[in-house]
């Protein structure tokens, strides 16, 4: 009976992980659809005009 218990428990750590990790990644995914991507869209185009500029120097 306990050794049953034993690897019930151990069954169980999984399935609460899981299920606490589908738990935060719909809560943290709650804004996502209503902020846009626009600013992080700009940084990036600005980091590739920045990348694409030629340099002088030695």
């Amino acid at each position: 009976m306990e050794v049953g218990m034993a690897s019930l428990a151990w069954l169980l750590i999984p399935l609460v992980a899981a299920v606490g990790a589908g738990l935060w990644g719909s809560w943290a995914n709650r804004t996502r659809k209503a902020r846009s991507d626009g600013p992080e869209l700009d940084g990036y185009a600005r980091f590739c005009a920045a990348m694409e500029k030629t340099h002088t120097g030695p």
